[in-house]
């Protein structure tokens, strides 16, 4: 399996506050992957100590086998939209595109114009008069025309509405898919990243909850709803990730290692938003790493 970004105990931090910290995770190439957590939980700081933009404090961190701070070679081969979509508002699109090709050796000015000619973008209006929609799209097309083998994307639909939001996915995936890129996309918005995503990477705390593919993910909790329960062992369970309680009743999201055979228990499949707010939701992180192997 070819590892596209790999982090070793990373860690940063700002003063006495970690933003990021112990995390260790593999993106393989070829995947869509999900970045997902809270405010706070360490997302942006972990796109740009990938991207090269800030070192590390602990740990390190590599892409395609390279420390990608002060690398050329290295950035060369990652595009990265950052969440404000920083572009230079006085600049058309088409003198922006022109720069890049001025910046970048891999450069594909066809594949930019082309795409601003198909999205509808006016090339030679200042881009801070476009729409958010629109700058987020310009974004994207410069980035794609660096060719780039691994695209980061820092929350790059967030402003959009629904209709802009789909539009950028759809292009998005068609995009990568023709060139074979690996993506890493932060988002909040669950759902969008359920249609578009085959891998999945959680953080919360700074901490590394949950990493792996999305449907291995998916298929290795259930929700078992039975009988009131205690802290004694359920077969086929291999850690309980959330636990709600009546009287009664107990409702517990759980992560499985075989088939779930006592009768007291209805078994349900989960959602991937469901899981993923579970795991988010868990106020002991300790445990959340502890069931998936992740030191704490």
């Amino acid at each position: 399996m070819d590892v596209v970004l790999e982090a070793e105990q990373l860690g940063k931090r700002y003063g006495r506050t970690w933003a990021l910290r112990d995390c260790s995770l593999r993106l393989p190439a070829g995947r869509i992957a999900a970045l997902v957590g809270p405010n706070g939980a360490g997302k942006s700081t972990l796109l740009h100590l990938s991207v090269g933009l800030l070192r590390p404090d602990a740990g390190a961190v590599r892409v395609f086998g390279e420390r990608p701070y002060d690398n050329l070679t290295c950035s060369a081969e990652v595009g990265f939209v950052a969440q404000d979509t920083p572009l230079y508002r006085d600049f058309s699109a088409a003198e922006l595109v022109t720069a890049g090709g001025k910046l970048n050796r891999r450069w594909d000015d066809a594949l930019a114009r082309n795409r601003l000619a198909q999205l509808g973008i006016p090339p030679d209006l200042p881009v801070g008069r476009l729409s958010g929609g629109q700058r987020a799209q310009v974004a994207l097309a410069l980035a794609l025309a660096k060719r780039p083998r691994l695209l980061l994307l820092d929350e790059p639909v967030a402003s959009l509405d629904p209709l802009a939001r789909r539009e950028f996915l759809q292009s998005l995936m068609g995009s990568v898919a023709d060139a074979g890129t690996t993506v890493l996309l932060s988002s909040h918005l669950l759902a969008d990243l359920e249609r578009v995503c085959d891998y999945l990477i959680v953080l919360n705390a700074a901490r590394v909850q949950l990493v792996g593919g999305v449907d291995d993910i998916v298929a290795e909790h259930r929700q078992l709803i039975g009988p009131r329960h205690t802290d004694g062992p359920i077969g086929g369970v291999a850690a309980v990730i959330r636990a709600s309680h009546t009287d009664r009743q107990s409702t517990l999201l759980v992560r499985v290692n075989g088939e779930i055979t006592d009768p007291a228990w209805t078994v349900r499949e989960v959602s991937l938003e469901d899981l993923i707010l579970a795991y988010l939701a868990d106020g002991d992180t300790s445990a959340s790493h502890a069931a998936w192997g992740v030191p704490a």
